[in-house]
């Protein structure tokens, strides 16, 4: 492994005493088995099981504040199937919980969807054709093992980077929809959002408040108030003040215990769902059940030409870096008994889209930013994902496209308070960058990224600071192969 930085800090557990995840005995694995019918259930039952019911479906809720703006936004700008989208990306939820055994997410492309939403000539043919395109080069790289590696020679510090600038960029679109009114379809803000209302800055403060009180920062539960005993006689007035005091901490304890232990995000969305529905009470009639209908999209050589240059090209660093490198890495710091490989993640990805894509589903990846929000609010295996799998395959086939009409009387303040703890979450995995030259190129690739929008020109010039700083500790005549990848000679 390159990373031989000082260890990482650990990511925090806001649930521990309930859902600390369990290692997977060595002996129940299907490669122990010879691959087994037997071993393949009984992994399959290890990556599903539930650490804490209420945390994976609190868990299930981090992603959204991602996952349906984008969604929905392309669904009314540029007609995109949500059914199938749903039915597709609810599929792809369940198999990464069966595989990976972590709440893996399923995002939407970013690229691709902002190219869509800014060129009214970019619809569905030219985003599929960049899905297929993106998914048919990330599958070719892990098939082949160039994927990993590329994830071998990238140094944290890169990588630390890449997730702060990201996780700082969902942080930001999370503020602007809380404070500003959102046009969702042409991603342009209307104006300053009012205080009151059913989607009012008072409600988003309120639900910030909320999940800040119920989830902290994060940190882990140390079992407030631990009693002591007290060795006092009976008529030891001092030990009966003592034992009263204990009491009431005990009571103080089952109270906190029932607070911390509310699945925040979960009662911060349901309550999104009922305010939608109050919203616009027609919505009701405007829905219609059964699953939409699942065609063949066809593509002309345009739609190709097009979806390769605008869609796929620009798309391709970002799904490297931040959805195989930067996954690859997360996963590791937060699942330290889990085993990921880069190879691995790029095929998942790959397969994803050269299969749902031809259908009309939206291009999907997995994204750091993601798997730190479900991890944020309590996700911590494969069943995770796949209860939120399970709930996109049922609104797919129940209600089809017509879901839109719902989500689109969702406050979009809310989504922005989810939004903003996935990206806080996700940008706070650079706290382990404890060396100047380290937080140093951190910072250029955050700083660029953000400011030219680009995750690859703020990984380029990254490397490129990154090599310079080698090759000036190169001149002090270490060897390059212990400072590239910082490593002692002793260790090499």
């Amino acid at each position: 492994m390159a990373y031989q930085n000082p260890p990482s800090i650990p990511i925090s557990d806001p649930e521990a005493p309930e859902i600390t995840p369990t290692h997977t005995p060595s002996t129940t694995t299907p490669l122990a088995n010879g691959f087994s019918a037997k071993g393949v259930v009984e992994k399959i039952k290890n990556n599903l099981v539930f650490h804490s019911k209420w945390g994976e479906l609190n868990g299930a809720m981090g992603d959204l504040g991602t996952y349906v703006p984008i969604v929905l936004a392309l669904t009314l700008a540029r007609d995109l199937n949500l059914g199938t989208t749903l039915i597709f990306t609810g599929v792809y939820n369940i198999i990464t919980g069966v595989i990976y055994g972590v709440p893996m997410p399923v995002q939407p492309m970013k690229s691709i969807a902002a190219q869509a939403l800014s060129d009214t000539d970019f619809g569905v043919p030219e985003i599929m054709t960049a899905g297929i395109l993106t998914g048919g080069v990330l599958f070719v790289l892990g098939v082949t093992g160039l994927m990993q590696l590329v994830y071998m020679l990238i140094p944290l510090c890169v990588v630390r980077g890449i997730q702060l600038a990201q996780g700082l960029s969902f942080a930001l679109t999370a503020v602007k929809y809380v404070r500003k009114i959102q046009d969702l379809p042409k991603s342009k803000s209307l104006g300053e959002r009012h205080w009151f209302g059913l989607d009012g800055l008072v409600l988003a403060i309120v639900c910030l408040c909320f999940i800040v009180v119920v989830n902290g920062a994060g940190e882990k539960s140390r079992g407030c108030c631990d009693v002591v005993e007290s060795g006092g006689g009976d008529d030891d007035l001092g030990g009966q003040k003592r034992n009263n005091e204990v009491v009431a901490r005990s009571r103080t304890s089952r109270v906190r215990k029932v607070i911390f232990s509310l699945p925040s995000a979960f009662m911060v969305f349901v309550l999104g769902v009922v305010l939608a529905f109050i919203r616009r009470h027609e919505v009701v009639h405007e829905i219609k059940f059964g699953p939409s209908s699942i065609e063949v999209v066809k593509f002309s050589k345009h739609a190709w030409k097009k979806g390769f240059v605008k869609g796929a090209i620009p798309q391709l660093p970002l799904s490297i870096l931040n959805s195989v490198v930067a996954v690859c890495k997360l996963s590791s710091d937060l699942f330290p008994g889990k085993d990921f490989s880069a190879t691995s993640l790029s095929v998942t990805v790959g397969l994803m889209n050269l299969i749902g894509s031809w259908f009309g589903a939206m291009p999907s990846c997995h994204g750091a930013g993601g798997l730190a929000g479900q991890y944020k609010f309590g996700g911590r295996s494969g069943g995770c994902v796949a209860l939120l799998g399970v709930a996109k395959l049922v609104l797919g086939l129940v209600l089809g496209t017509s879901l839109a009409h719902i989500l689109k009387q969702f406050p979009v303040g809310i989504l922005g308070v989810l939004l903003l703890f996935a990206g806080i979450e996700l940008a706070m995995c650079a706290r382990d960058m404890n060396t100047k030259e380290d937080s140093f190129v951190t910072l250029v690739i955050t700083a660029v990224s953000l400011v030219g929008s680009s995750a690859a020109l703020g990984f380029l010039c990254g490397m490129v600071v990154y090599v310079l700083l080698r090759l000036r500790n190169w001149t002090r005549g270490k060897p390059l192969s212990t400072i590239w990848m910082q490593k002692s000679p002793e260790q090499v």
